[in-house]
């Protein structure tokens, strides 16, 4: 069974950078399209960034592009999310997602079949 675990939350200040790190266990990473949400207490999960399996290709929410950058290491099995530029509307629990083989609808949770259990972050004014 395919597992993420998700690394790199934390308490950070409005302004500073984050780096968050996802690790998918399986053997075919590479075959896996794979998204980051986030969800804030009482609120729907929202999309942030996904980047597809076969082509690399990147998408971002309106509300992170130009502040956040997802990439992959394929060799290490990892996705990561770069944040800057932090702002206290970004504090919520960021999950990782994965889907095998598809690269649609990439910003709508139901796509994705695996999910981490998620990593906090915090940012204070």
């Amino acid at each position: 069974q395919v597992q993420l675990v998700e690394s790199g939350g934390g308490l950070v200040q409005a302004g500073d950078s984050l780096t968050l790190s996802c690790v998918n266990s399986a053997r075919t990473f590479e075959t896996y399209t794979m998204g980051w949400f986030r969800q804030v207490t009482g609120k729907e999960r929202e999309f942030v960034a996904a980047i597809t399996w076969d082509d690399n290709k990147t998408y971002y929410s309106d509300f992170v592009k130009g502040r956040f950058t997802i990439s992959r290491d394929n060799a290490k099995n990892t996705v990561y999310l770069q944040m800057n530029s932090l702002k206290p509307e970004d504090t919520a629990k960021f999950y990782c997602a994965a889907v095998k083989y598809y690269s649609a609808r990439y910003d709508r949770a139901f796509t994705y079949d695996i999910w981490g259990q998620g990593t906090q972050v915090t940012v204070s004014s």
